[in-house]
């Protein structure tokens, strides 16, 4: 166990919705909520590794943020793949897609890319579709807010995985965020502790959320 319980805050709440704002998704984001498809949600404990871990909502204030050198080396790496961002629209590519990427799991494993996205999505939403040559690499989906971007999930094939595509495809949001005048991007829950979401907190000018409704 890792917790400590003279502070712990416990929420488990869940809605769905047809339709949200922009201005809507800001205010929910901003509360600590997530959304796959029409099921919107928020939790506070997860169970990891048979472990109870806080879960901790990260987002990036875009004005601050800049690219780390490991970052800068995965979009060199990257320099030859070809982006499109456009809306979500799945695919048989993104879903043979879904079914490599998901062969990375050895627990939790996602059912079908029906798990993510939902057709229509609730919310503007967008896909980053990344090509290597003629192939499929990689695709990420997020909304797009008022005042924020948040990342849903992404997915690429296991074969380029020395591309470090999850990263550049994060990487890939941020710029659209930052080149469309947005002041945050979120990246998701990670949990206290090491955990196999670590990714996610290595970007600088990245804030956590107490629960308590304080980013810090």
């Amino acid at each position: 166990m890792l917790l400590d319980d003279s502070d712990l805050i416990f929420i488990n709440e869940e809605f769905h919705a047809d339709q949200v704002t922009r201005l809507q998704l800001d205010l929910l984001l901003a509360a600590g909520w997530r959304h796959f498809g029409t099921q919107f949600f928020r939790y506070s404990l997860g169970i990891y590794e048979n472990d109870i871990r806080r879960v901790i909502p990260l987002r990036i204030r875009l004005p601050d943020f800049a690219l780390s050198k490991s970052q800068r080396r995965v979009m060199r790496q990257n320099w030859d793949a070809s982006i499109e961002i456009r809306p979500i629209e799945i695919t048989d590519d993104s879903i043979a897609l879904f079914e490599k990427h998901k062969l990375r799991f050895k627990s939790g494993v996602p059912d079908s890319i029906y798990d993510f996205v939902s057709t229509p999505m609730p919310c503007e939403a967008l896909e980053i579709n990344v090509r290597i040559g003629s192939r499929l690499a990689a695709i990420s989906y997020f909304d797009v807010g008022e005042q924020t971007v948040s990342a849903i999930y992404g997915m690429f094939d296991p074969e380029f995985s020395p591309r470090s595509l999850g990263i550049f495809t994060m990487l890939k949001e941020i710029e659209f965020a930052i080149e469309n005048g947005k002041e945050f991007y979120y990246q998701g829950y990670s949990y206290e502790g090491e955990s196999f979401y670590d990714y996610k907190k290595r970007f600088r000018a990245t804030e956590c959320f107490d629960w308590a409704g304080k980013w810090k």
